[in-house]
């Protein structure tokens, strides 16, 4: 079996209900539905430690690939296989995508609030919620774009319904999770969705995943992304 807590590497459970936890970490008490086996919880911040790192990065980077962008930055330390940290990546390099791709934008300001808005939605929202934190990143993406708010009319539909096509992708594969399978659907849902509302053309390439061996629930063939799938990307 591959790692998945952080404390003893024991592969995770998730309960039916929210119990009250004591983060092994910070010991910082708080309820969830996860932990490890043999009874680890490491909360949503103790998870994403290191993050401050996404802004200075994101400010420098260059490219006009969102899925690039993501790449990198899911190969620092304080990414994870899975977790919470992806809720805050996928809208960073989208934000910064877009930036380089000439859309007008004050990104430190965007990626702050992206940062802000990320953190907020916890671990194993796509199976509890049946709202997946990598579609829900997209739509704050959107939202941060179009300055939408709960009274907003036009921005508030596109906010939306950026979250709705992420999701319906991600849906239309199936489970169980995996963070990084749902990230690049995201962002593929986002790229269309963007160039049809904002006019903005990100650079997508063919997405091969390389990380499917380090997941304990990769679903192989049925992943787009496999190396072993053989349906062309679009």
């Amino acid at each position: 079996m591959k790692e998945e807590c952080l404390i003893c590497q024991a592969p995770l459970e998730y309960l039916e209900t929210e119990t009250l936890m004591e983060c092994a970490l910070c010991h910082r008490q708080e309820m969830s539905q996860t932990r490890c086996i043999n009874g680890h919880y490491v909360c949503n911040e103790c998870h994403a430690k290191g993050m401050d790192a996404v802004i200075g990065y994101c400010l420098n980077e260059t490219s006009k690939n969102p899925i690039e962008i993501l790449d990198y930055m899911m190969s620092l330390p304080f990414c994870h296989m899975h977790g919470p940290e992806h809720h805050t990546l996928v809208g960073s390099a989208l934000l910064t995508a877009y930036r380089n791709a000439g859309g007008e934008i004050e990104l430190l300001k965007a990626l702050k609030e992206m940062m802000a808005r990320g953190q907020k939605v916890p671990g194993g929202a796509c199976g509890f919620w049946g709202s997946c934190g990598a579609a829900i990143s997209t739509g704050m993406c959107m939202s941060i774009l179009s300055g939408a708010t709960p009274l907003t009319q036009e921005s508030w539909g596109q906010s939306n319904l950026m979250t709705a096509r992420s999701l319906l992708k991600i849906g239309e594969v199936g489970g169980p999770r995996c963070c990084k399978r749902n990230s690049y659907l995201s962002l593929q849902a986002a790229a269309e969705y963007i160039k049809e509302t904002k006019g903005v053309t990100l650079e997508m390439k063919p997405i091969v995943c390389h990380r499917s061996d380090a997941n304990n629930q990769c679903i192989g063939k049925r992943c787009p992304f496999h190396p072993s799938h053989t349906i062309p990307q679009s």
